[in-house]
């Protein structure tokens, strides 16, 4: 991870291998599957299994939601590589109040010891795996810092950092000021939350942030990579089209070609 890399975010009922594919083809580096429960792929639930889509050689990491060491090793030993497969990531990112309920995504910021238990879990596998986190679950783990503590303490191969805490929608700007004290920590610290723009990712580099990892921006343009880049562009209708052929291709499901050909401009 040497160069800035460019990163598709994990969005629900969104990248599937097809829009990665998509993704990918227009100057994302390195995608992620939708987040997928520890507990259902230890339980081997069918469904959740099958987002993991061996036939896929674009580059994807998986990520990983939960809080149980004793199912993450049960997956684990199920688990076999396939072309494409970089690692593993694990969400201590999402702010559903019935996650959090449970202790799972950005609940666990705060609990340093276990993610790194997990992290270490995964690690000794012979896997990478990184981690996509907020600053808290509330205004007060952000005061308190407990996403530093995360940071210093756990081994990641990288920390992917969304500026905003659990209870703040997409209303509220994110704190990029916060990657500053990120990055000194000295680990590899990617930003995400509202990046669509040349001139935010020149800010952020300006920070020392090692990447960018887009969401939103992306579903709206899967070209977002390469503009960022600087890189010629095609039609939306040339994106739809390729788009559709792909998702024929890997049979993705109707939700899903839904959801991206309504957003796409």
């Amino acid at each position: 991870m040497a160069q800035f890399q460019y990163m598709l975010a994990p969005m629900e009922d969104f990248t599937d291998n097809a829009f990665r594919t998509l993704c990918f083809r227009h100057g994302a580096d390195v995608t992620f599957t939708e987040l997928l429960r520890i507990e259902a792929l230890a339980k081997n639930v069918e469904n959740t299994w099958a987002r993991i889509e061996k036939k896929d050689n674009t580059p994807v990491i998986i990520q990983l939601l939960g809080n149980s060491e004793e199912d993450l090793a049960k997956f684990l030993d199920k688990f076999e590589p396939f072309d494409g497969f970089l690692g593993f990531n694990l969400n201590l990112g999402c702010p559903d109040p019935q996650v959090v309920s449970l202790g799972y995504g950005c609940a666990m910021i705060k609990n340093f010891s276990r993610v790194k238990r997990m992290v270490d879990m995964i690690k000794n596998k012979g896997y990478s795996c990184s981690v996509k986190m907020l600053l808290g679950k509330d205004a007060k783990e952000k005061e308190k810092k407990f996403y530093l503590n995360t940071i210093k303490e756990v081994d990641a191969d990288f920390f992917i950092v969304h500026p905003r805490h659990g209870k703040e929608g997409y209303d509220k700007k994110p704190d990029y000021s916060v990657l500053k004290e990120c990055v000194k920590t000295g680990k590899r610290i990617i930003a995400n939350g509202d990046i669509d723009s040349k001139e935010k990712v020149e800010l952020l580099k300006s920070f020392g942030v090692s990447g960018v990892m887009i969401g939103r921006a992306a579903v709206v343009s899967p070209q977002i990579f390469d503009k960022l880049r600087g890189n010629r562009l095609i039609s939306p209708e040339e994106i739809k089209k390729e788009y559709s052929d792909l998702a024929e291709k890997y049979n993705a499901p109707f939700r899903y070609r839904k959801n991206v050909m309504k957003r796409i401009i």
